[in-house]
């Protein structure tokens, strides 16, 4: 899960393998991409509404981010209700791992609503990079050019890219910003593969991650 900056890079590099959780900004990784320490997102978006799929679960965690940090997330609804939950859950999955990381906290309950096996443990150890660093992510994040296909009545798939140009990794104890210079190494493609479980919720179970992939480039 390439989410966010690289000063962490090399800390998430043995979860990269299934989930590279890194990040923003530039930098000059290769396009597998385990950069900075990840992230995860919140604040204003344009997309898919979470209520999409909350109806379904009456009691999702509640995520709230510090107003630094925002996310937009272009992909509107496509008309089709299980296409539709798909991106609302995962917008909130998003923003549950940097709910995880704000908290410092590598067992948040909120991104563990949202992640099971293989993707959970991998982002477990993404977001331990960053408590290590006692460091967040700061900035504005976008989403864009959503692909989802919905397989039978509780699998599904996702793809979308992020764009990290204005995003930072921000030092908690000095309040320091990691700015990074925008490269393509800023875009970055996800693969995500999605269970709908008992409760109704689409989890993660796999997610994969691409620096610099050219179908997102500006």
């Amino acid at each position: 899960m390439n989410r966010r900056p690289r000063l962490l890079a090399t800390a998430a590099l043995g979860a990269a393998t299934a989930l590279l959780l890194t990040g923003c900004g530039g930098g000059d990784d290769d396009s597998t991409g385990n950069d900075k320490i990840a992230g995860a997102e919140t604040g204003g978006e344009t997309s898919a509404s979470p209520s999409a799929s909350a109806s379904a679960v009456a009691d999702r965690p509640k995520i709230e981010l510090p107003a630094d940090l925002t996310y937009a997330f272009d992909w509107p609804k496509t008309g089709d209700a299980a296409k539709d939950a798909v991106l609302a859950d995962s917008e909130q999955s998003i923003k549950a791992v940097d709910l995880a990381i704000v908290n410092q906290d590598a067992l948040d309950k909120a991104y563990l609503f949202y992640y099971e096996g293989e993707a959970a443990a991998n982002t477990q150890t993404f977001i331990e990079a960053y408590v290590k660093a006692k460091a967040r992510g700061t900035g504005a994040y976008r989403y864009y050019d959503a692909v989802v296909n919905v397989s039978g009545s509780d699998s599904a798939s996702l793809a979308y890219c992020e764009d990290q140009g204005k995003a930072y990794d921000m030092y908690l104890e000095t309040k320091k910003v990691d700015k990074t210079a925008v490269t393509k190494n800023s875009y970055v493609l996800y693969n995500t593969q999605l269970r709908k479980n008992a409760d109704g919720v689409w989890v993660i179970e796999k997610l994969l991650s691409q620096r610099g992939s050219t179908k997102c480039q500006p």
